[in-house]
């Protein structure tokens, strides 16, 4: 007698394959007599509890992967929130000092629907991060767009995010034209590179990173300017966006994810 095991439980392949040749429909134990009822009925038994086995393994593995899909990253936009006010579910405030201003502002011109985050307060270190969330490895990707500033035109996004003044940020600087990357440890930002790179103004960009243990790597508009290692900030934090000085920045199309290491 062969056997299969779901969850733990012996089941009797060649019963099972018998009772799938041979529709319930067709079965009348009642009909039978001695040995050969009885082995219907056990073989019914089996069936039964194989089908029944299965269809939990179905729907708890349904509902496990609707949950992975959750936790594993959002895309978002916009367009749900109330201009004027800060997004739902965001945090937001400033390393070092200032009076950072981020609110939802409507945008005709915006990547997606017709709202976007807007920065346009002065700090030495705005951000603004998504709350609950908490990854170690994946990616965080942001469309953004330098719209003024006289000290600097900057977007960034922050990962690994433990609190104010510890976390990582690649940003891209249109007054500049260059590509960063820093982390920011204690409330001091340190710089790991620079790369040259074409940040033009009052245009939407895309700006990515990629993180992965020790392995870093940034993309503006789909190239790779950097690629490196760097241990300073380790385990899970949150994800989300950056800007420098007087930077008046808005951002669009905010998305992010875990991978597996």
């Amino acid at each position: 007698m062969s056997h299969g095991k779901i969850t733990g439980r012996p089941i009797d392949v060649t019963a099972m394959n018998w009772m799938v040749s041979n529709p319930i429909h067709s079965i009348r134990p009642q009909h039978w007599r001695g040995s050969q009822a009885n082995c219907a009925k056990r073989k019914m038994t089996q069936f039964t509890t194989l089908m029944e086995v299965a269809m939990k393994n179905i729907i708890l593995g349904t509902a496990m992967a609707a949950v992975a899909a959750h936790a594993s990253g959002e895309a978002l936009n916009f367009d749900k929130d109330r201009p004027g006010t800060l997004p739902v579910d965001w945090i937001a405030g400033v390393t070092g000092s200032g009076k950072p201003v981020w609110t939802v502002e409507a945008d005709t011109g915006a990547p997606s629907g017709t709202n976007v985050l807007k920065q346009s307060g002065i700090g030495d270190y705005p951000w603004c991060v998504r709350k609950g969330v908490s990854i170690s490895d994946g990616f965080v990707e942001v469309k953004f767009k330098p719209l003024a500033g006289r000290e600097d035109q900057a977007g960034g996004l922050v990962w690994r995010w433990k609190d104010g003044d510890n976390y990582y940020v690649a940003r891209a600087n249109a007054l500049e034209n260059n590509v960063s990357l820093y982390y920011t440890e204690s409330g001091r930002r340190k710089t790991i590179k620079y790369v040259d790179a074409p940040v033009a103004g009052r245009m939407w960009h895309t700006l990515r990173a990629e993180f992965q243990g020790s392995k870093i790597r940034v993309l503006l508009d789909g190239k790779v300017y950097m690629e490196l290692e760097d241990t300073h900030i380790a385990g899970p934090g949150a994800v989300g966006v950056w800007t420098k000085a007087d930077s008046v920045t808005a951002f669009d199309d905010f998305s992010y994810a875990t991978s597996a290491r």
